[in-house]
């Protein structure tokens, strides 16, 4: 299909001319239509590769979430770990103030005994040395 008319005394140089300019034209016409193909695939393309990021960011800010309450449970657990290990020192440490208290007496009943011995030991020492 022709745009002109064909001029009555076209030459075989002017015929070629402007079938060789045609030839370019569609030549043109052809790298133009690959190159915006090629374009359109790249944009399918980068929209594909910005849905993952975007799927990626989701994912990682979904992860840090979830990694701060799990250091907040931490940070809780170990607040309680601690108020619990007080109380224990603070037990045992009345433990051993209550047992510390225990062999202080029972060093002294030790002593008074031991001091009753003697007297006692002494006394029949006394007795049967004054009877022999």
């Amino acid at each position: 299909m022709t745009t002109e008319r064909e001029p009555a005394e076209l030459t075989t140089v002017k015929a070629l001319e402007k079938w060789r300019e045609a030839e370019r034209t569609v030549a043109d016409a052809r790298r133009e239509r690959e190159a915006a193909g090629a374009a359109a695939t790249a944009a399918r393309e980068a929209d594909e590769a910005a849905a993952a990021t975007a799927a990626a960011a989701s994912a990682a800010a979904d992860a840090a979430k979830a990694a701060l309450a799990s250091a907040t449970l931490a940070e809780t657990s170990a607040s309680r770990s601690t108020s619990a290990a007080r109380a224990v020192v603070q037990k045992t440490e009345a433990d051993v103030a209550e047992t510390e208290t225990e062999v202080a007496i029972a060093d002294e009943d030790e002593s008074i005994a031991h001091d009753r011995y003697r007297r006692a030991s002494a006394r029949a020492t006394e007795r049967n040395g004054a009877t022999s």
